[in-house]
């Protein structure tokens, strides 16, 4: 029967892609006030626009790791229609979610010994862990077996690039990652932070660029110094509800890389509510991150 390859909504795959590969997708979910929502229902359209608007209202937006059950009710009917199962899953450097789901397969694998589970650390975030799947998902198609796409994986991660910036500092000094001085002067003086995910799977900031251009040019030098062959390479591109930077951000790559495909998709709620409005990040792969 083979195997299902298994993310989550913090890969901020698009529908097409995620419908292209026959991908199950875990949703992370949020609150609203009380109100506990979906980052990604099956075959309904999230209203990225509106969640971003109560971002930029200033509603109060809380999240929280996907619960042992969460992982039961996606993994179970997997592998009781006798398939193996891999699961790619958020960096555990930014969220609980993949102990969640390693605890959740020990016990499963019980159960089920005749099937195969394994949960991999993506250390990976947003459409950095969504072009892993990606990738994964290729080589499946392609007839790889598991255990060689888990090798990939393992092989590859750490070359799995993320460069981002952020139009608001409020949501990264509510997050703790800059300080409220930090956030308050860079405001005045249009600093905007350019970060990447580490080694570790954690947000870390690199550098500040003065106004959002020259963050937007930053994201593209930094893909000049690591990237391995990028006209070659499929590159993700993610954004916080600003479209039209995003495009800008993909024309800049096209230009000077020469990069034939582009992927374009909106960061999910989990993710955006650390990040806020107007986040631009470009995922490719490195020589390192």
């Amino acid at each position: 029967m083979g195997f299902q390859i298994v993310t989550d909504s913090g890969a901020n795959l698009t529908d097409e892609l995620i419908d292209r590969f026959s991908l199950e997708v875990v949703s992370l979910t949020y609150f609203v006030g009380e109100e506990e929502r979906e980052s990604y229902v099956k075959g309904k359209k999230t209203d990225y626009s509106g969640f971003y608007s109560l971002l930029r209202d200033k509603v109060q937006v809380t999240t929280t790791l996907a619960g042992y059950e969460r992982y039961q009710h996606a993994f179970e009917p997997i592998l009781q229609a006798g398939k193996d199962l891999l699961y790619i899953a958020f960096s555990s450097g930014l969220s609980g979610t993949c102990q969640s789901a390693k605890t959740c397969a020990i016990d499963l694998q019980a159960a089920y010994p005749e099937r195969k589970i394994v949960v991999v650390d993506s250390l990976c975030a947003s459409m950095g862990e969504g072009l892993l799947v990606y990738h994964a998902a290729k080589l499946q198609q392609e007839g790889k077996t598991m255990e060689e796409i888990v090798a990939w994986i393992e092989e590859n991660k750490l070359h799995l690039c993320h460069w981002f910036t952020v139009d608001d500092l409020f949501f990264l000094k509510r997050g703790g990652r800059v300080s409220s001085t930090t956030a308050v002067v860079g405001t005045v003086l249009g600093i905007k932070p350019v970060m990447h995910v580490d080694d570790a799977g954690k947000l870390v900031v690199v550098s500040k660029a003065r106004g959002r251009q020259n963050a937007i040019r930053a994201l593209v030098s930094h893909m000049a110094e690591t990237a391995i062959d990028p006209g070659e390479q499929t590159v993700f591109i993610s954004h916080g509800d600003c479209a039209d930077d995003a495009e800008t951000l993909a024309q800049l790559v096209r230009s000077q890389f020469g990069v034939k495909e582009i992927h374009i998709n909106y960061i999910d709620p989990v993710i955006g509510a650390h990040s806020g409005p107007g986040t631009l990040a470009v995922f490719f792969l490195g020589k390192e991150r």
